[in-house]
């Protein structure tokens, strides 16, 4: 009964369950920004499966294998990379459909037969 409880066991359920979570978001969410957050919740569950399974399959006497720490080290550097050029693209985005709406109200209508 214990052994269902060890770390490793543990953190990739998490991971699973993170990845679950990112994927609905995703796919559901019709709103970008949701679906960036979606994305990045999705890469969080990613990474943490990752370093689970980087745990289990250490090496005798090494308390895990240190290259998948380091690629998910690397991975969550340009994960956030990404998150903040998708955050910047979808601001400037909504400036411009918000400017494109405003010129649209504000400029008058042309008027026909005269």
């Amino acid at each position: 009964m214990t052994a269902a409880l060890q770390p490793g066991i543990l953190f990739g359920l998490c991971g699973a369950a993170l990845v679950g979570i990112g994927l609905f978001a995703v796919v559901t969410h019709p709103g970008l920004l949701r679906r960036i957050i979606g994305c990045n919740i999705l890469g969080a569950g990613i990474f943490l499966v990752f370093g689970a399974v980087a745990r289990r399959g250490a090496g005798a006497g090494l308390e895990a294998d240190p290259v998948p720490q380091a690629l998910v080290i690397t991975g969550i550097v340009v994960a956030f990379s990404a998150s903040a050029l998708a955050v910047a693209l979808l601001k400037r985005l909504s400036e411009l459909n918000v400017g494109e709406r405003a010129g649209a109200e504000a400029a008058p209508e042309p008027r026909s037969g005269t």
